[in-house]
């Protein structure tokens, strides 16, 4: 056996070997991979898009955006997943992005090149010293899958409107999906997608695409450093970058039985951010939404073999970067509809996940009202989007969540470890185990 078929895929539930590339591909990973990509540019490039638009930026640097934010998830994806056995999905910041639409006018974008480089080098100083990994751990898990499932949601109800706007391709994706689930589940999202595309067809939804492939060609935008512009985007730029994508990114990988390491993966996208910055990325970062379509069993049923869809996906990223401006027509010409729903039956696992991750705790049991009760908090603001501050909800929703867990944990694990009149503990009432940033979350044992 190899070199590379001997190393072993950190899973959270046991020793698995991940066998090499050529014997780990598998069809279902191969489409999952090539279903994120779609949905990252589907959508999330209308916003780079208009966010370039509105703060007057030239086509050249507007290509130049798209060529460094999939050129830095491309890499990301093939280097970390092939180094790490590990699905790991990278993406630009799409919050970020949507932060930027109101944002760029009036500021030289030099000095906005610079608020992205400041904010790189912090995260991955918070990466590198195992900060960002430490406050992860502090957070009660079901906190943390609480978050994790409030970003889903919105995506999930989406996918639910977007049917009902186009009952024929809605239903044939769903009914299809089903069908696939039932009789042969590594095949259902591969089903879906092609009954889907067949539906589009006979409904005369699909876009004209008049592509002219050509190599796009990067701009490089010497990063100059305003303190206005770091503080009003930079801040929060970052803070929704490592609370809404970095955050959930970690979480998505523990629930589907993977064991993460925060200093590998957000110190390895965080060094394609900086690199990439002065060519107009915004934000390189662990997916949350496509990741899970890649993570779960619909990717493969075996953990150790679905490290294929990130190498699939790191590969399709930078196709669409080395051609930015002609290939993105083609994912626009592709009809709402059918991507929101594909994404949607692909992502109910990972919902299943991180709602599971709400009321158990690591170890199999109900987790304690204490802790359900902030996650429940955590779970409502995440999903309602609310922004306060130019900040968005998932940000809000840990915050929120972490300070209604510490008002109703001070003291309770103290009083636990005092012994009763009849010289029974309150075992009931301690808190759960916390993770550190090496043990394993066994939340995947039953994902």
């Amino acid at each position: 056996m190899s070199h590379m078929a001997e190393r072993r895929v950190q899973l959270a539930d046991g020793t698995a070997r991940a066998p090499g590339l050529r014997a780990a591909w598998s069809l279902p990973a191969t489409v999952a991979g090539l279903v994120a990509v779609v949905v990252s540019f589907a959508g999330p490039s209308l916003i780079i898009l208009a966010a370039a638009s509105a703060g007057g930026l030239s086509t050249a640097e507007t290509t130049s955006w798209l060529w460094a934010v999939s050129i830095g998830s491309g890499l990301t994806c093939l280097t970390l997943s092939l180094v790490t056995r590990q699905p790991v999905i990278t993406a630009w910041s799409t919050p970020g992005a949507a932060l930027l639409l109101g944002s760029l006018s009036g500021h030289d974008f030099s000095d906005v090149v610079g608020a992205y480089l400041v904010c790189a080098v912090v995260t991955l100083l918070l990466a590198v010293t195992g900060a960002f990994g430490r406050i992860l751990a502090a957070i009660p898990g079901e906190i943390l899958a609480a978050v994790l499932a409030g970003v889903l949601v919105p995506f999930l109800l989406g996918a639910v409107t977007a049917a009902g706007s186009s009952p024929a391709i809605g239903l044939a994706v769903v009914a299809s999906f089903l069908v696939g689930r039932r009789f042969a589940p590594r095949y259902a999202v591969l089903l879906a997608l092609v009954v889907g595309v067949v539906a589009a067809v006979v409904a005369g939804t699909m876009g004209d695409v008049h592509v002219e492939l050509e190599i796009a060609r990067p701009v490089w935008t010497a990063p100059t450093f305003d303190l206005g512009t770091v503080v009003g985007i930079g801040l929060p730029l970052l803070l929704v970058t490592l609370s809404a994508q970095n955050g959930p990114g970690l979480e998505m990988l523990r629930v589907s039985g993977y064991q993460p390491n925060p200093r590998l993966l957000v110190g390895g996208t965080a060094v394609a951010w900086a690199l990439l910055a002065p060519f107009g990325a915004h934000g390189i970062n662990l997916a949350a939404i496509t990741a899970g379509i890649c993570t779960g069993p619909q990717a493969h049923p075996a953990r150790e073999r679905r490290y294929v869809a990130g190498v699939v996906c790191g590969l399709a990223y930078l196709l669409v970067g080395l051609f930015a401006g002609g290939l993105v027509e083609i994912f626009h010409a592709v009809p709402t509809v059918l991507v929101a729903t594909v994404a949607g039956v692909a992502l109910l696992g990972a919902l299943t996940g991180a709602l599971r991750g709400m009321f158990v705790t690591a170890g199999g049991d109900s987790a304690p009202a204490r802790v359900v009760e902030p996650a429940v908090v955590a779970f409502l603001v995440t999903a309602s989007g609310v922004l306060w501050w130019r900040v968005g909800s998932a940000f809000w929703g840990l915050v929120l969540g972490v300070l209604v867990w510490l008002v109703l944990s001070v003291g309770v694990a103290r009083a636990a470890r005092k012994p009763t009149r009849t010289g029974e503990g309150a075992e009931a009432d301690a808190p759960p185990p916390r993770r550190t940033e090496r043990e394993p979350d066994e939340l995947g044992r039953r994902g």
